[in-house]
């Protein structure tokens, strides 16, 4: 494994066998304020992901920064509930399989909670900072780069980025799929890890909404005349938590209940929202035909009510395959050529939009951006000296693609 922010001086020497490529790294490695500047005009402006308006102006930075001659710009429209996605071609992608480079503009935190941009002894605070305007930089960094050297324009890429993908890319996945199907691989540049490990392996991501209904009466008077809505519930979490199997990789989390209208009332009405991880698309199958027989036991047990389970949206798990597996085995030269490490990461229990590609056969890893930590917390931050490497890793591996191998 190499020093994480500097290239292998033995490397750079045999880069500058390739002139062209030495052109391109240099081009890269002078990109490093600009990359940073960039992630932090796009982290001032609030991009929560229901916040449309908020979420639609980084898209209109987003553009700017984007703004290379070689690159189509299409605005797809996410609707009244989301932001605009977009996503960017080059001219050689209309004739080749692209390689395809995702990102997302949209974050977790609404206006007011976890805003602005703080550097301090060489990390910046933020909220997107990591998760994942810095990606985009990344992207971007890398992409004018070779714009630079003349190359850009041959190289078969797709870019987008989505505004949705933090509540589970409802109205960009049919976009994803549509640009996957006609892919040569998926890179993701959701948030680097630590030691630069390379994501191959993500949990599926599912959300179930259980109701159950039954019937109001006075809690003193009436009480008998009555059927307990939380109560069938109750009996429903109880039964759907031991569904969690850690041996499995399968996880079941009621994580939000909300029911009744007073003490003295016996409650006609009462939901949970229930989180679901799984690591293989047998298994959550499996998991939801058990839950919804959990939800059927647990109204017969209390006569008068019905439970009913609904399923939302849903991720389905980011499996390692031989072809992603190679994809990572590639990525890493580029990745220990730069300077990175160029381990494989664990099982994650997360989803990003890895899941929504790689299912239709795509080869995908993830991971790709700059190195931080804290994401989903007012302490995420990211490394600003991982930049430049982690745009020279990506630099590395198109110039790898440019051509057919000798």
């Amino acid at each position: 494994m190499g020093n994480p922010t500097v290239a292998d001086p033995g490397r750079q020497a045999s880069d500058a066998g390739d002139a062209g490529l030495a052109a391109a790294l240099a081009a890269v490695r002078r990109r490093g304020d600009e990359m940073i500047a960039l992630t932090r005009r796009w982290v001032e402006v609030n991009s929560f992901s229901t916040h449309v308006a908020g979420v639609n102006a980084v898209g209109a930075l987003l553009r700017e920064g984007f703004a290379l001659p070689p690159l189509a710009c299409t605005v797809v429209p996410g609707g009244p509930a989301h932001g605009d996605h977009l996503i960017w071609r080059t001219p050689a992608a209309a004739h080749a399989a692209p390689i395809l480079l995702i990102g997302h503009h949209d974050t977790v935190f609404p206006p007011g909670h976890f805003e602005g941009w703080r550097e301090d002894l060489g990390r910046a605070f933020g909220p997107g900072a990591l998760d994942m305007k810095g990606g985009l930089a990344v992207i971007c960094g890398a992409l004018a780069a070779l714009d630079e050297v003349g190359a850009l324009a041959a190289l078969p890429i797709a870019v987008i980025s989505v505004a949705d993908e933090e509540i589970g890319s409802p109205s960009s996945t049919p976009h994803l799929q549509a640009l996957a199907r006609g892919a040569a691989c998926a890179l993701v540049f959701e948030s680097g890890r630590a030691g630069d490990a390379i994501i191959t392996r993500r949990k599926g991501v599912a959300a179930l909404a259980v109701r159950a209904r039954g019937r109001a009466a006075h809690a003193g008077n009436q009480h008998k005349e009555g059927a307990n809505a939380i109560w069938a519930l109750a009996k429903f979490i109880d039964a759907a938590q031991q569904q969690t199997d850690y041996a499995r990789g399968v996880t079941v989390n009621v994580g939000l209940v909300t029911g009744g209208t007073s003490k003295n009332t016996v409650p006609e009405h009462a939901e949970c929202q229930v989180d679901l991880r799984y690591e293989t698309v047998a298994g959550v199958e499996a998991l939801v035909t058990e839950l919804a027989a959990c939800a059927a036991a647990a109204a017969q047990a209390v006569p008068g009510t019905r439970v009913e389970v609904e399923r939302g949206p849903s991720r389905l798990p980011l499996e390692r395959t031989a072809a992603s597996a190679a994809l990572r085995d590639e990525y890493a030269v580029c990745a220990r050529a730069a300077g990175l490490g160029d381990g494989e990461a664990a099982l994650l229990g997360g989803g990003s939009d890895a899941n929504t590609v790689a299912p239709l056969g795509v080869p995908a890893i993830d991971g790709l951006g700059p190195r931080g930590a804290g994401f989903h917390t007012t302490a995420e931050h990211v490394e600003l000296a991982s930049f430049v490497p982690k745009a020279e890793a990506l630099l590395r591996f198109l110039w790898g693609r440019r051509a057919p191998r000798q």
